[in-house]
């Protein structure tokens, strides 16, 4: 099982597994096939990303479901872990690590 660990000056080793590490690297736009890294300019439109990923994997449950009840039909099942739940301490790192200037590196 690969993992994607996330690391900054800033705050604590964010370790995710590598699906959710890779979604979230795609959601803000970053080659997840080998080490990067986030510089503070860049997390504000990162976060902005992750919202906009939530609201719309949100809304397309939401929808799903509503089709699913007018159909007659038992509403489908998601992941446990939503992505706001999986997103959320990404999002703070991001935050913390914008606000003192660090970078956020992985796979180094």
């Amino acid at each position: 099982m690969s993992i994607f660990r996330f690391k900054s000056r800033e705050t604590a080793d964010l370790v995710m597994l590598q699906a959710h590490g890779k979604r979230m690297l795609e959601i803000v736009g970053k080659d997840p096939s080998g080490p990067g890294v986030i510089q503070p300019s860049q997390m504000p439109a990162a976060v902005d990303a992750i919202h906009a990923a939530v609201a719309y994997d949100e809304a397309k449950q939401k929808r799903l479901k509503e089709e699913a009840i007018q159909r007659g039909e038992p509403p489908p099942e998601f992941e446990a872990v939503s992505l706001r739940m999986r997103s959320t301490p990404f999002v703070e790192m991001l935050q913390r690590c914008e606000k003192a200037g660090v970078d956020i590196v992985w796979g180094v």
